[in-house]
């Protein structure tokens, strides 16, 4: 990805060999399709290595690389230079989580659903199992809808539990405000993660129709943005 069509931060720049990026929208109408979308993003990180893609499903899945085809899971964990694992979003909050001292990553979709059920406490698990320590991780929060724009049902609350104090807000019409990003930071802050190793790149994709899909803004017809990290070949 060239600099005009993906975000990153400065954290996760900072580590040597290491491709990641938040993608932004080409333009407000570019009309392109996903099948179009994928092969462009793939095209233009062949350098690094192979985008391999998820068929995603709001669920707690998490695979490791590598594989063939879009199987269902929701995160990814690359441990090989040249693989680099990604996830398309437009609204829900992309993760992107780093151990700069094994050189593995893992690339994280997460929604209300996701969220709800720890799948970014699942991503790290994933990477603790194979021999990452917690203390070492970066993670990377991108562009996802903020608690400005995203109001939900009452009925969400009991999904997240001792957590609902927390990531709700009261919203201007009576209906309560969720804040996924502060519910994942929480969450990654639980799984081991120190709170200054957790960074943002805090953008809402509602409010930002300039850079950024969304499908609460758009509806179906809403395109999404490619998240993606792993180490260069």
């Amino acid at each position: 990805m060239n600099s005009s069509s993906a975000a990153s931060v400065p954290a996760l720049d900072a580590v040597p060999g290491l491709s990641h990026g938040f993608e932004r929208r080409l333009g407000p109408q570019n009309g392109e399709s996903r099948e179009a979308a994928r092969a462009r993003a793939k095209a233009a990180l062949v350098e690094a290595g192979e985008l391999l893609l998820l068929k995603q499903v709001h669920g707690c899945a998490v695979l490791h690389a590598p594989w063939q085809g879009l199987p269902e899971a929701d995160a990814a964990v690359a441990e090989r230079a040249g693989l680099i694992v990604g996830i398309e979003t437009a609204d829900c909050l992309p993760i992107l989580i780093v151990d700069p001292t094994r050189r593995s990553a893992a690339a994280v979709h997460a929604g209300w659903r996701g969220t709800a059920a720890g799948i970014a406490a699942r991503a790290v698990e994933a990477l603790v199992a194979r021999g990452s320590r917690a203390v070492d991780l970066l993670a990377a929060l991108g562009p996802g809808i903020g608690v400005c724009c995203y109001e939900v049902g009452e009925d969400l609350r009991a999904a997240f539990g001792e957590d609902s104090e927390a990531v709700f807000r009261p919203g201007s019409r009576g209906r309560p405000h969720l804040d996924v990003r502060l519910a994942n930071a929480r969450q990654l802050c639980r799984a081991g993660l120190a709170a200054d190793r957790i960074h943002h790149l805090d953008e809402c994709t509602y409010c930002r129709p300039d850079l950024y899909h969304s499908l609460r803004r758009e509806g179906k017809a809403a395109g999404r943005m490619l998240n993606y990290v792993g180490w260069r070949k």
